[in-house]
């Protein structure tokens, strides 16, 4: 009788993918598989079409937000811009200590979005829950701490960049002041929004970013020039635009995980007390991520002292062009949360060989996309330099730094996928590797070569940042075809003595037990349809 109801009323709502329909793997398979080199071949039971469907229904919607958010930061760049490249530059020397104090809450949202997503692959409804709770207190903390720190240390952290004129100084500190003030709520938006990921429910961060950007840009209207009465704040109007729209989304993302029957959810009574197994599994794969984050920045750091070095002309040219590459990160950013949520489900299920087909076929869609924006930067780069400012030289000087970036595309796209995959794999250690060697070693220390001491000025840095990313590329993907990251082994079950371990759904009785609960697992729903689906054709057969 209860099996009956729960196909009558099944809660839980996710997005199925074609891991769902395959066999579950064995652990034999698994360690089998880990002994052999990285060699995509599509299962004969599985679609290169459904494999592209997947693929497309996770990243579609991350790509939109993604590339909303990039076009916001443009709206944002080009109504400073208007300010004078002042503005341009003091809004640009709060990006790095922002990011900075990002840097561990953010790392540890990596091992949240891998952990969820093997709970998904293993079909393990609870224990997701579990570990998205894990996540939103640690984070809670974590932004906690960085807001203290960045309000005490703001002034060190500035200064950090370089020696600014004093009026990119003044502004860097207010514009800088504010977003620190609203980092605990986008700290938790992130996290919510890694977690939804690690399902695949990607639509809804979609949506509740989409709101935050036209909130952003409406308030930009309002607060930097002081239009419609409004005051005059100028760059921190601007920032305090960013801060609104940031609340407005941490509020609709706390309403997308309270609504019931999703699958991810927060309901009231829910246990959120730390539990020390959970977050050491966490901290496992985010630890070497905010290392990664760490060495990124350092790196990132340096080379921006050597090009503030340049003076605020150069500096505000090479933020526009920047500006205007994070286009392309968007781009293949969403295929890279695509492919590290598919990898995760994959492991999840003991199922690496589609990992690795999802892998494969996410490249080769992200390829397509680079070889699109190769073509609209080298044709159209100038053109899209004047959108932000209308001074000669940075336009002429754009539009050859523009050449590198339409460059820098497949490499890039490709190497962002990859290592996605190798997050979703928990394997985060190899990637903080590879970034130190890169950034730090790279682009940084090239560019103060070519910049210092061969006089190649702007175009000397970036020819840095080109060899950076072509390395690291290589590197990256060396490391995803030897296949060492299949045998990293990642406990999702893991829990605290004093904690109460959460039902496992694929377990009859666990599953029992959330039926009772009102949220009966989505396996047992598909096994009691299976049967009713055969009792009805047998009851066909004898009439």
């Amino acid at each position: 009788m209860r099996a009956k109801q729960s196909v009558e009323k099944p809660k839980l709502k996710m997005r199925r993918t074609v891991l769902d329909d395959l066999e579950w793997g064995t652990d034999e398979f698994v360690e089998s598989h880990s002994n052999k080199k990285t060699r995509a071949q599509l299962p004969d039971q599985v679609s290169s079409k459904s494999v592209y469907k997947d693929i497309i229904q996770l990243a579609w919607p991350t790509f939109i937000e993604l590339m909303l958010a990039s076009m916001t930061s443009m709206v944002d760049m080009m109504m400073v811009g208007n300010l004078g490249a002042t503005a341009i530059s003091s809004v640009s020397m709060a990006t790095q200590p922002k990011f900075i104090l990002m840097t561990v809450f953010q790392s540890m949202c990596t091992g949240s979005t891998a952990l969820v997503a093997r709970c998904r692959g293993a079909n393990d409804h609870e224990r997701a829950n579990h570990f998205m709770r894990q996540s939103l207190t640690l984070t809670l903390f974590l932004s906690a701490i960085s807001t203290v720190l960045g309000l005490v240390f703001i002034e060190p952290l500035i200064k950090i960049m370089g020696n600014a004129e004093p009026e990119v100084f003044a502004g860097t500190v207010s514009y800088l002041r504010i977003q620190i003030y609203s980092l605990i709520p986008m700290a938790l938006t992130f996290c919510i929004t890694a977690v939804l990921r690690g399902v695949g429910k990607t639509r809804a961060s979609m949506v509740y970013n989409l709101v935050a950007n036209v909130v952003n840009v409406i308030f930009n209207y309002l607060l930097i020039e002081g239009n419609l009465g409004f005051p005059r704040m100028e760059v921190a109007g601007a920032s305090l635009a960013t801060a609104i729209g940031q609340v407005v989304a941490f509020i609709i993302a706390i309403v997308v995980i309270t609504r019931p029957h999703n699958y991810l959810q927060i309901r009231l009574g829910d246990n959120f007390k730390p539990d020390v197994a959970s977050l050491k599994e966490i901290a496992k794969i985010g630890f070497p991520a905010m290392l990664e984050n760490v060495i990124m920045r350092v790196g990132v750091i340096i080379f921006t002292r050597t090009v503030v070095g340049l003076g605020t002309v150069k500096f505000a040219t090479h933020n526009v062009c920047m500006n205007i590459n994070s286009m392309s990160f968007m781009t293949g950013n969403a295929f890279a949360n695509a492919s590290t949520s598919l990898m995760g489900q994959s492991l999840g299920k003991k199922r690496p060989d589609m990992g690795e087909v999802y892998v494969k076929y996410t490249r080769r869609l992200g390829l397509c996309f680079a070889g699109l924006l190769m073509v609209v930067f080298s044709c159209f780069g100038g053109f899209v330099v004047s959108l932000y400012n209308d001074d000669p030289e940075i336009i002429e000087t754009g539009r050859i730094i523009m050449l590198f970036v339409a460059f820098l595309q497949p490499f890039q796209n490709s190497q962002f996928i990859t290592a996605g995959s190798l997050r979703g794999a928990g394997d985060t250690k190899s990637i903080a590797k590879i970034i130190m060697v890169t950034t730090v070693g790279v682009r940084a220390g090239l560019a103060l070569l070519l910049v210092n001491l061969l006089h190649l000025g702007l175009y000397g840095a970036w020819t840095a940042m080109v060899l950076d990313q072509l390395l690291r590329s290589v590197l990256v993907i060396r490391r995803y075809n030897s296949g060492k990251w299949k045998k990293i082994r990642v406990n999702i079950h893991a829990s605290s003595k004093t904690t109460s371990v959460e039902p496992d759904p694929t377990d009859d009785e666990a599953a029992a037990e959330l039926e009772t609960e009102g949220e009966p697992d989505l396996l047992a729903v598909e096994i009691v349809e299976e049967e009713a689906e055969i009792a009805d054709k047998e009851k066909q057969t004898i009439k």
